[in-house]
């Protein structure tokens, strides 16, 4: 039997600091601290060349539990639906009336932070309700 890797889900993005603390607001997770010798992150961004200033940036949980997110810079502007996206799962165990509320008031915190609704996904025979988002560059994911 294999054993368990560790894994990063790598976001490409236009401005990975933004988005990155985009989605630290989401999950509670935190950036990482500046490499040692650094007091902030803007310290050691001034330290680069200027076409890799603000390049990546990345955040991670602090229980330990969960993956690092990587957000890295690219030229070219999001096209087409994501083929991966993640669900943030705050209506587990919860169904009808209450899980919608759930996922309502989880949106209702998050459009502040840039976020958009997308569409309610209704309960169905297979599955409970679900609420597609975008966040702040456009990228999907889902209030599960």
């Amino acid at each position: 039997m294999a054993s368990v890797k560790q894994f990063q889900v790598t976001f490409d993005c236009a401005d990975p600091e933004r988005v990155a603390r985009f989605w630290c607001e989401v999950l509670g997770y935190v950036p990482p601290q500046p490499p040692e010798g650094f007091a902030t992150w803007d310290d050691f961004n001034r330290t680069l060349p200027p076409e890799e200033q603000g390049s990546w940036f990345a955040c991670t949980d602090p229980t330990g539990a969960g993956p690092r997110l990587y957000f890295q810079r690219v030229p070219e502007g999001k096209a087409v639906k994501n083929r991966v996206h993640l669900d943030v799962r705050v209506g587990t165990g919860l169904a009808g009336e209450e899980r919608l509320a759930a996922l309502e008031a989880e949106c209702a915190r998050l459009i502040p932070l840039g976020a958009v609704r997308v569409r309610l996904l209704p309960a169905d025979d297979d599955n409970e309700s679900c609420l597609v988002m975008q966040d702040i560059e456009g990228n999907e994911f889902c209030l599960d």
